[in-house]
């Protein structure tokens, strides 16, 4: 009798039906861990700053990105410094940021593979229309002296982000060095320790003038009687950047999929949706991306 090919005695049906049966439920239960694990290839976390999910720009320009490639990014904005951090721990696939000084070292550390420009738009020093410490119209250095020789209200992000960073630098270059160990600070300056969103919400609230990016602050809408004093001045320029982090140093980094993001962001694709977002009819980026 051929083994293979004979009819099973009546003792075998029931047990072929049950190792059928077995084989199914594996089957099924092995389909979904596959199907998460490709959907899991097909996204990326990107660390990013609180300027540009506040804005409103990553709601317009991810759907365009995620239509052309199938590839979801998900999102995670916190402060420029946060976000390189959690690049260094390997927590993120790409980098998003605003802070050149801190990204070219990210680089030179080996944690990200290239830095590369996509946009600018500028910061602008917001305050009370009353303008107490009466600095309409003079630059941001003489604004900021002002400020801190007027005792006026002043509200810092104080959270170590790319806009955090440049308010510092300024405040160096206007005399103050508030990043110094031991350094006394305004008296009424204040750190919160938030984002950009935050911060503008606290300004309005109390009357007191506040650093910020002009994307944010064309999406606030609780202004009160916040308005702009300082813009204009070279020194407020504020470039992003993107960097795909380095899977020399995370090996799970979806190193592919990120770089089609960094390579879709500077392509003219990319760049036209970045100039294309506008909130009121202005225009809240200017793509620089090298060509």
């Amino acid at each position: 009798m051929d083994p293979l090919n004979s009819s099973p005695s009546p003792g075998m049906k029931p047990l072929r039906r049950r190792l059928v049966a077995a084989a199914v439920l594996c089957v099924a239960a092995v389909l979904p861990g596959l199907a998460a694990a490709q959907d899991a290839a097909k996204s990326i976390v990107m660390a990013s700053t609180t300027s540009t999910e506040q804005s409103g720009l990553f709601a317009h320009l991810l759907p365009s990105f995620k239509a052309a490639s199938g590839i979801e990014v998900r999102v995670v904005a916190v402060g420029t410094g946060q976000a390189l951090d959690m690049a260094r721990r390997g927590d993120a696939d790409v980098v998003f940021v605003h802070d050149q000084v801190a990204e070219e070292k990210f680089v030179a550390e080996g944690f990200g593979l290239k830095r590369v420009p996509v946009m600018y738009n500028d910061f602008v020093l917001v305050g009370p229309a009353a303008d107490p410490a009466r600095v309409k119209g003079a630059t941001i250095s003489e604004a900021l002296r002002k400020v801190g020789a007027s005792g006026a209200a002043f509200i810092s992000r104080g959270d170590k982000s790319g806009t955090h960073a440049a308010e510092l630098r300024l405040w160096r270059q206007a005399g103050s060095d508030l990043a110094a160990p031991g350094a006394t600070k305004p008296a009424g300056y204040k750190e919160c320790g938030c984002g950009m969103g935050p911060a503008l919400n606290m300004a309005a609230s109390t009357g007191a003038y506040v650093f910020t990016d002009r994307g944010t602050w064309l999406s606030f809408k609780n202004r009160a009687d916040l308005a702009v004093l300082v813009e204009g001045d070279k020194a407020l320029f504020n470039q992003y950047g993107v960097m795909v982090v380095n899977p020399a140093k995370h090996p799970h980094v979806k190193q592919a999929a990120a770089q089609a993001f960094a390579d879709w962001v500077t392509s003219p694709a990319g760049q036209a949706s970045i100039a294309s977002y506008k909130v009121g009819g202005e225009q809240l980026f200017f793509p620089n991306a090298p060509r």
